[in-house]
């Protein structure tokens, strides 16, 4: 009875321990049902995969060159060649995009006379998506305008009519390196998600020295009138996603935590009560002290071929005999054995029986 009212009244003090921790940090919290306020503008954002909307062009159209020079009348003239289009580039977002453009071909132009010239350009150009940017993001947009402005270099050669540039070792200069500034407008008309048809406008501006004539007009301009085909790989798409998405799933989080530490509350309470009605007396602890046999050593050694006890094993024999005494009420198996590498099963298992009984017959006779 008195085991049963110690183990009862240590399950009382156990039952109390959490109770009192639990109300030490309670004391900490402060249990409040604020819902959470979110002040996000609910704008959607876009943004372009890595691997999407990079884009190949190719087209061709005419270059109408005007710089100084008049046909023989004195008028000044203009005249259409052949221009050819060729780049790459990316739209890093749904409003802006760089591409790398070569276009180039030959000019002709008239002073006194018909002059003719060969070119290749390489502009750096920055993009503008218009109607994306004020009209809204449509990926699927059958029209769109492209502003655009650009950086590039320009390598002239293959002058055919007068020069008068010379170069640093005297004569003229047979060929000439511009950096022009340009800007345009593209018509962009989506065929499928992968292929757009462009028509586009272009005004490079150069420096005087553009055809290796340098006088009249103090900049030399090319204008440039091309159409062709835009290849975006991975289509024509953005992703996108808005903050305001994620309010409903944010609030219902905030009441799963406002739901939590109201439970927390009610529990802290429970423990109050339970603590006021369940008072912990001082019992005094009982010891209870159990005796074991001392251990003892149980082998008796044997030399080859033998079951004859030596002197030194006899103490081990002696040792049995006494523990035996102390506990009359335990029990004994003798067990024998022999080395199975140095006989047959069968000698093996009489000298082991052999033993044993020789063991027997000493612990028999104390």
């Amino acid at each position: 009875m008195k085991t049963n009212v110690l183990f009862t009244t240590a399950a009382c003090c156990a039952l109390m321990v959490p109770a009192l921790s639990a109300k030490a940090q309670d004391e900490t919290v402060v249990v409040e049902e604020a819902a959470i306020v979110a002040e996000v503008p609910c704008k959607t954002h876009y943004y372009v995969d890595k691997t999407n909307n990079w884009f190949i062009q190719f087209g061709a159209g005419v270059a109408v060159p005007f710089m100084e020079g008049r046909n023989e009348k004195g008028d000044r003239e203009s005249h259409f060649t052949v221009n050819y289009n060729v780049g790459f580039g990316k739209w890093f977002s749904p409003y802006m995009g760089w591409r790398l453009a070569f276009q180039g071909g030959p000019l002709h132009y008239s002073n006194g006379g018909m002059s003719k010239m060969k070119y290749v350009t390489a502009n750096l150009d920055f993009m503008w998506d218009m109607f994306n940017s004020l009209g809204g993001v449509n990926s699927h947009r059958v029209f769109s305008i492209i502003p655009f402005v650009g950086l590039g270099g320009t390598y002239a050669w293959d002058f055919k009519g007068p020069e008068n540039v010379i170069r640093d070792g005297g004569g003229h200069k047979t060929n000439s390196w511009t950096l022009p500034v340009s800007g345009g407008l593209q018509l962009r008309f989506r065929l499928c998600k992968y292929v757009d048809f462009f028509a586009e406008g272009r005004a490079q501006f150069y420096g005087d020295n553009f055809n290796n004539l340098a006088f009249g007009r103090p900049v030399d301009i090319n204008v440039t009138v091309t159409g062709g085909f835009t290849v975006t790989f991975g289509g024509r798409d953005y992703q996108s996603y808005n903050p305001c998405d994620y309010l409903g799933y944010i609030n219902n989080l905030n009441n799963q935590v406002n739901d939590l530490r109201g439970a927390l509350a009610t529990t802290s309470a429970a423990l109050a009560a339970a603590e006021a009605q369940l008072p912990c007396p001082e019992v005094e602890e009982a010891v209870a002290v159990v005796e074991t046999p001392t251990p003892l050593m149980a082998t008796v050694r044997f030399t080859l071929n033998s079951a004859r006890i030596s002197n030194q094993e006899m103490v081990n024999v002696y040792n049995i005999a006494q523990w035996m005494k102390a506990n009359p009420d335990q029990n004994v198996a003798i067990v024998g054995y022999a080395d199975k590498d140095t006989g047959t099963s069968e000698y093996n298992m009489g000298l082991s029986k052999r033993r044993a009984q020789a063991v027997y017959n000493v612990l028999t006779n104390e």
